[in-house]
């Protein structure tokens, strides 16, 4: 598993979507657009965020928002119903800014 820090700022392609594991901890599902440099297409960005966190996320942003997130990369492996291995990166976000202006 590569669990190597990431940092970037991105713009949101979706609203936030937030819904509680079965011990009620809160856990939003970011999708970040991040412009790179010389490229004319995006990079595409799954984000988690976890708790109190989560919730400010929830309410407070929505599709076309800025953020600045900064959080450990993860590679998740999982098989589709039609047996396919199919392995995604997911940034696991300890840290989330952005302003309301």
């Amino acid at each position: 598993m590569d669990r190597s820090m990431e940092v970037f700022v991105g713009r949101l392609g979706k609203n936030p979507e937030l819904r509680y594991t079965p011990k009620q901890t809160a856990v939003c599902s970011i999708s970040l657009a991040v412009d790179k440099e010389g490229l004319e297409a995006a990079d595409w960005k799954r984000v988690v965020v976890w708790g109190r966190q989560a919730e400010i996320c929830s309410v407070q942003l929505k599709k076309g928002s800025e953020l600045f997130v900064q959080g450990r990369k993860e590679l998740k492996t999982f098989q589709t119903k039609d047996g396919e291995t199919k392995t995604i990166e997911e940034i696991n976000a300890k840290l989330v800014g952005f302003s309301n202006l």
